[in-house]
């Protein structure tokens, strides 16, 4: 299989620049007003104090006010914001408002919005002073600009009539590059979780980090360091809702701080390392095993052909690559074929084409295909998938 055009991504890890926040425009005028609602007898120290903590919460400038700019060469068909946060890759971003998400990239707060109408592509909005180009810059590297989502889905799709017909209804589903600390936390809650529970998790563990300002009401933070993580006990994770999994964060901690970089630079380490060597190391992990490994390895580590398997691709899996292997169950033995049978259609980048077919069984996800697609390409498939015997 010819693989697609990829442009080189930026491999290094972008040091966050620090700056002092932007005030709004209006800030002048909430001065005076927040000086009207104190009380006549109150001190000039005082109103200096409830000015400073007022402006940390101050809400975001109205729509008209925010200065978007276009992200280059992201068009529908390269980026659809609805397919590619919501769908289990991140549980960091937010939806802010129609067609617009809110999440932090290093120590950058920014929001997506996808333009509908006449215009197809993503803008986006730094909401501090941050230097603008290296936000720019982690936030391409973040969506891994660097590689032709378009393309690679036209040679999937030409060899391909069933991943043609979905592609063309659900262009734009891209994979992620996260940080690898940040992405082994997050899949560390997600184990047997769904996802309002592992939201909150992980909404627990981001506000350790620094606060960087609140958007609609919805407060974001620079995702914590190890070091600062490596000091929760797991009574306090457990009474935050982690259950089983606090013992899983504190001992991963653990074994993070032996490492050098308190574990960070380890884990980007192993972006350098083939794929079966990186998931035995991730795989050394308490409370990560070949699945939540394969995540990691394909959200965060440039592992493109890795594959998590899980019942749903399993599913999956049986219907599109090996449907010989339908109702047998899943051993690890099977766990292998399946990546492999993923790796045989798609090549290189067949971790991005299984995204796609999972992102296709999700109900939310599955509402955007026209019911003749869903009923044709995915319902038949299901019912022979489970009607038929286990060998």
């Amino acid at each position: 299989m010819q693989n697609p055009k990829v442009i080189d991504a930026t491999k290094s890890k972008l040091k966050p620049t620090t700056t002092s926040p932007k005030h709004p425009k209006n800030i002048t005028t909430f001065f005076k007003q927040t000086k009207r609602n104190l009380s006549t007898n109150t001190s000039k120290t005082s109103i200096s104090k409830t000015i400073k903590s007022e402006t940390l919460i101050l809400p975001p400038k109205d729509e008209e006010d925010l200065k978007w700019e276009p992200l280059l060469n992201m068009g529908k068909s390269e980026l659809f914001l609805p397919l590619t946060f919501p769908t289990g890759q991140t549980f960091r971003w937010k939806k802010t408002g129609p067609f617009r998400y809110t999440g932090v990239v290093d120590s950058h707060l920014i929001s997506l919005k996808q333009q509908v109408g006449d215009g197809n592509g993503v803008l986006y909005f730094v909401h501090s002073d941050s230097n603008k180009d290296n936000a720019k810059a982690a936030l391409e590297d973040y969506l891994n600009a660097g590689i032709s989502l378009k393309e690679m889905w036209e040679t999937f799709s030409a060899s391909d009539p069933k991943f043609a017909e979905l592609a063309l209804h659900l262009g734009g589903a891209r994979v992620l590059r996260q940080d690898p600390f940040e992405c082994l936390i997050q899949f560390l809650c997600s184990s047997n979780n769904n996802i309002g529970r592992i939201t909150k998790m992980v909404d627990f563990v981001s506000s350790l980090g620094k606060y960087l300002g609140t958007v609609e009401g919805l407060k974001f933070y620079e995702f914590p360091s190890p070091e600062r993580l490596s000091l929760v006990s797991e009574d306090e994770l457990r009474v935050a809702g982690f259950g089983y999994r606090a013992k899983y964060v504190v001992n991963t901690m653990s074994f993070l701080q032996s490492k050098p970089g308190g574990g960070a630079e380890w884990l980007i380490s192993l972006r350098e390392l083939g794929l079966h060597e990186a998931v035995e190391a991730l795989c050394t992990l308490p409370g990560v095993g070949p699945k939540v490994a394969a995540c990691i390895a394909l959200f965060s580590l440039d592992q493109h052909h890795a594959i998590p398997v899980d019942t749903h691709v399993w599913q999956i899996a049986t219907r599109y690559l090996v449907p010989e292997l339908a109702g047998a169950r899943l051993t690890p033995k099977l766990h292998n074929l399946v990546a492999e049978a993923f790796v045989n259609k798609y090549g290189k980048y067949a971790g991005w084409a299984q995204t796609l077919l999972f992102i296709a069984e999700l109900p939310s996800q599955k509402a955007l295909l026209p019911t003749d697609v869903a009923v044709r390409v995915i319902e038949p498939a299901l019912t022979i998938a489970q009607t038929k015997p286990t060998p």
